[in-house]
């Protein structure tokens, strides 16, 4: 089973054609697997370890009353003795407020919670997309927030206890990251007293899809209600137009200095000179190389998806007792291209090989197991050199995992 199957009935080509940005499209538990499907995610009992035994800081904790966030020195402060922290949550505080009707928002799981690293994992890299995923603890006939839109698209999972779900159309298609629903907060709420476009009850295991833009609110029934939200972000055709303005600077027509005295205010007196410049602009992007946008693209979403986790005084006794027959695997999920000069860039670094080497790397990197004595090089030593080099710059992993588990194969 794939992760956006556990999600979304439907194969990934239909998702992508007929779903995938357009419309919201609930899945019931029955056609995902039964109810309870995603207790295996985080569970109640998670909840209670997270907020009590692990240490969580602010703000991976948000504590939300009457749709309004509470300041953290309601549920958050020092650490204790040998803890140098100020931020680290009370958990009779979060109790106590969640008792009396707030709404816990455990941020950024995707980063704390293993079972949700992997999934979150699996799922972005299905998607080739960047991920978020929080959790929403409501307690019985609450609302946490009121109607509003996200600028990313979401995937909606219940885990315990109902909760019922109004869906509006939006009133800002296709928003952009910078055009919150704070900015058009009258239309929402005047969209929002209109005839829902979908009006549910989710239950355990059921998913709801909603695409940007669309308005949504939701409430808990007569029992508390936890879901996760998966936020799926990425880049837009926007990103496309901001990459190519920025690259747009090399061209010296589009840096040339307006005409002295020009009046910018003035419409008749900028026409001239803004025609001028928009036949500049179109000469130029007829000739934008998508290379030299994909290489913009690289560097700016590569810090949005975090690779799969290591264990680094694990891999490092891995490497150092490295033989031939072991097997190793390129890090899953990790951002990594070759420079037209022969230069290896993978998680922000710049890292050369000798050119002998090479071909030994590539192969290594090909997204399946290989032990090192497959590495195309003719002294076993060298093999064995590169390969705990690899592995102590963590661009790749044990294959089999240090835990035993299979590492998972990069589908990149």
């Amino acid at each position: 089973m794939t992760a956006l199957s556990r999600v979304v009935a439907l194969d990934p080509a239909a998702f992508a054609g007929t779903v995938w940005g357009r419309e919201p499209r609930l899945t019931r538990a029955a056609d995902l697997g039964g109810p309870g499907g995603f207790t295996g995610l985080l569970s109640p009992a998670d909840i209670d370890e997270l907020l009590s035994r692990r240490g969580l800081r602010t703000p991976f904790l948000r504590v939300a009353d009457q749709g309004k966030v509470l300041p953290a020195n309601r549920f958050a402060g020092g650490g204790g003795a040998g803890a140098e922290v100020a931020d680290q949550v009370r958990d009779e505080d979060v109790m106590r407020l969640y008792a009396e009707g707030a709404t816990l928002v455990l941020q950024g799981l995707h980063r704390l919670w293993p079972p949700l690293i992997g999934f979150a994992g699996e799922l972005g890299a299905e998607l080739n997309r960047p991920l978020q995923v929080n959790a929403y603890l409501t307690p019985p006939a609450s609302q946490g927030f009121s109607t509003h839109y996200d600028t990313h698209d979401v995937f909606v999972l219940q885990v315990d206890g109902t909760k019922q779900w109004c869906v509006h159309p939006p009133v800002l298609p296709d928003p952009l990251e910078k055009q919150a629903w704070g900015g058009r907060a009258d239309e929402v709420a005047a969209t929002a007293q209109g005839v829902p476009a979908l009006d549910v009850v989710l239950e355990p295991g059921d998913a709801l899809y909603l695409p940007r833009g669309w308005l949504h609110s939701a409430r808990a029934h007569g029992e508390r209600s936890l879901h996760l939200t998966i936020g799926v972000r990425g880049p837009t055709r926007h990103t496309l137009v901001e990459e190519l303005l920025t690259l747009a600077a090399n061209d010296p027509r589009l840096r040339a200095t307006l005409p002295y005295g020009l009046d910018v205010t003035d419409p008749d007196a900028l026409e001239p000179e803004l025609a001028a410049t928009v036949a500049a602009l179109r000469d130029w992007l007829s000739t934008a190389d998508p290379a030299a946008v994909a290489a913009r693209l690289r560097e700016r979403t590569r810090p949005d998806t975090r690779p799969a986790p290591i264990s680094p005084l694990a891999q490092l006794d891995f490497a150092a007792a490295l033989r031939g027959s072991d097997r190793i695997v390129a890090r899953p999920g990790l951002r990594r291209w070759w420079t037209a000069d022969g230069e290896l860039r993978a998680g922000g670094r710049a890292v050369r090989f000798p050119g002998y080497c090479v071909p030994a790397v590539r192969l290594a990197l090909d997204g399946e197991p290989h032990t090192v004595d497959e590495l195309p090089l003719n002294d076993p030593e060298d093999r064995l050199v590169l390969a705990r080099r690899l592995l102590t710059e963590a661009i790749v992993v044990p294959a089999e995992g240090i835990d035993g588990r299979s590492a998972g194969i990069d589908p990149a």
